[in-house]
C-alpha cells in the first residue's frame, strides 16, 4: 500500500511540473487550470507540507509579466477564497497584470486601477471583448492615487471589508500607499520592493503627491521601499512574508491566520538569495545609497 501510495504521489508532482512547464498559450484554458488547481486540492489531502511544491515549481505566466499567474493559482488552491475579488493598483492595459488570469479564467470580480489614461481605456476594451468577462468585466478606473484618495477610491467603486487579493505595484510611493490602505482586508498582498536595496535596509522615498520615478526629476532607482521596510509595515498590519517569485522583487504576503501550516513565513534573505537581486544590490545600490532616503 506504502509504495502504491508513493507512486500516486509521484505521478501528480510529474503532472504539476509537466503542467506548469508548458508554454502560455497552453497555459491559458481554464479548464487547464482548473486540472492544476484540483491536483493542489489533492497533494493538500495527501502529502504533508515538506513535500508540497515550492513557489518555484509553480510558477507560470498567461497575464502575469513573470511567473504569478502559477504562484498565485496555487496560493489560492491551499487556502481557497472567500468572496474571490480583488483591487490591483497599477494595472497597466490589463492584459499584463496580476489580477486578469484570475479574473478571466476563474471568475474573480476585479477593481483595477491605472494612472494613464491610454492604459485604462486598452484595459477597458480589452475586458470588454473576452470572452469570458464581456458580460461582466472588471471595474477599469483611471486615477493618479494618493495616501488621501486611495480609500475612498476603492470603497466609491463597492469594494470594502474582507477581499482574497491586493497587488500594488506603482515604482514609487508604495510604502505610503500601503500603510494608508484600511478600507479592505486582503487575505494575501502581492507587491513589488526594490530589491537593489540590501536586505537589512528599512528606508523608502520621500513622499511627494505627483512622483513618477521617470519624469527626470530623480535617479531612476530613487524610487518604492525596500523589503525590511514593507516587511515591517505588514508585520504591524497583521501580515507575514511567505515567499516572492524567482528574481525576488514581486513579494507575497499572507494574513497571520491564513494557511500558516502550507505557507509559514520566510527570511528576507531566502527572498533575495537569486543571482538577479544579487547583482542588482552589487551593481545599482551604491548608485543611489547616498540619496536621500527616508529610514524606517
Amino acid at each position: 500500500m506504502a509504495s502504491i501510495f508513493r507512486k500516486l504521489k509521484n505521478k501528480i508532482k510529474n503532472f504539476i511540473r509537466n503542467a506548469v512547464s508548458l508554454p502560455p498559450y497552453e497555459q491559458n484554458t481554464q479548464v487547464d487550470q482548473v486540472m492544476i488547481a484540483n491536483q493542489y486540492v489533492l497533494m493538500k489531502k495527501m502529502m504533508t507540507y515538506s513535500e508540497m511544491p515550492s513557489f518555484k515549481d509553480v510558477g507560470f505566466k498567461v497575464h502575469s509579466e513573470f511567473e504569478e499567474d502559477g504562484i498565485l493559482l496555487y496560493i489560492f488552491s491551499l487556502i481557497g477564497t472567500t468572496n474571490k475579488r480583488v483591487v490591483e493598483i497599477c494595472a497597466g492595459d490589463g492584459m499584463q497584470c496580476m489580477a486578469a488570469n484570475l479574473i478571466i479564467n476563474h471568475g474573480w470580480d476585479g477593481l483595477l486601477f491605472d494612472g494613464e489614461k491610454n492604459n485604462v481605456d486598452k484595459g477597458i476594451v480589452f475586458f470588454a471583448s473576452n470572452k469570458s468577462t464581456f458580460l461582466f468585466p472588471p471595474i477599469f478606473k483611471q486615477a493618479w492615487l494618493t495616501v488621501e484618495n486611495i480609500n475612498h477610491l476603492i470603497s466609491e467603486n463597492g469594494f470594502q471589508g474582507g477581499i482574497d487579493l491586493l497587488s500594488l505595484d506603482i515604482d514609487g510611493n508604495d510604502y505610503y500607499i500601503m500603510d494608508a490602505i484600511n478600507v479592505v482586508r486582503p487575505r494575501v498582498i502581492i507587491c513589488e520592493t526594490h530589491n537593489v536595496i540590501p536586505s537589512d535596509i528599512a528606508i523608502t522615498i520621500p513622499y511627494r503627491e505627483d512622483f513618477y520615478y521617470r519624469d527626470g526629476k530623480q535617479h531612476e532607482e530613487f524610487r518604492s521601499v525596500s523589503l525590511l521596510a514593507m516587511k515591517n509595515l505588514l508585520a504591524k498590519k497583521g501580515y507575514r512574508l511567505v515567499g516572492s517569485h524567482r528574481y525576488g522583487f514581486n513579494v507575497i504576503f499572507m494574513l497571520n491566520e491564513v494557511g500558516k501550516e502550507y505557507f509559514p513565513e520566510v527570511s528576507i534573505e531566502s527572498v533575495h538569495d537569486n543571482s538577479y537581486t544579487k547583482f542588482r544590490t552589487e551593481t545599482a545600490w551604491k548608485e543611489v545609497e547616498n540619496l536621500p532616503w527616508v529610514k524606517i
